[in-house]
């Protein structure tokens, strides 16, 4: 008797289709928060069967190409990666995105509510729970020891709400 052949991604465990199925199938545009340990990736994406269309990827260094003086993997940098994004959302028309954290696991506070919580404040419409935002402290950085990093976040948002 033959195995059946399983995906190679769902076998590594890189993939969970069911998931992915039901993202694809309400036909929103994704907003993919990919965390790494040197920073993280947020895109906008629009499934086509041909394959997925990316509308639009943030990532640290492009903040960093923006003037912005920033670490590259904290709170407050997935925050702008999302208001970046939501800005750009906005701009683009896109009226609705649903969340696509792929193997991630949300906690609250994280990294990837934070990047909710900047999409939402640029104006983009996601579904989401308030609860799991981090609080406006965290994001502005007063958890941070150094002014320095604490001044760079109050620029940084700055910046981004002039640019748009």
């Amino acid at each position: 008797m033959r195995t059946p052949t399983v995906f190679k991604r769902k076998r590594l465990g890189l993939t969970d289709y069911r998931k992915r199925y039901r993202l694809v199938k309400s036909d929103i545009p994704r907003l993919v928060v990919r965390p790494s340990g040197k920073g993280g990736t947020v895109q906008l994406v629009r499934f086509d069967p041909s394959g997925d269309r990316v509308l639009k990827t943030v990532t640290p260094s492009n903040l960093v190409k923006e003037g912005l003086s920033l670490k590259r993997n904290n709170t407050s940098v997935f925050y702008l990666m999302g208001f970046s994004m939501g800005k750009y959302a906005v701009s683009a028309g896109i009226d609705q995105a649903i969340l696509d954290t792929g193997r991630h696991v949300l906690s609250k506070g994280g990294k990837i509510t934070a990047t909710i919580k900047g999409f939402v404040d640029a104006g983009g419409n996601l579904p989401h729970d308030e609860s799991i935002l981090p609080d406006d402290g965290r994001i502005q950085g007063k958890h941070l020891k150094s002014k320095k990093a604490q001044t760079a976040v109050k620029e940084g948002i700055k910046k981004l709400e002039e640019k748009a």
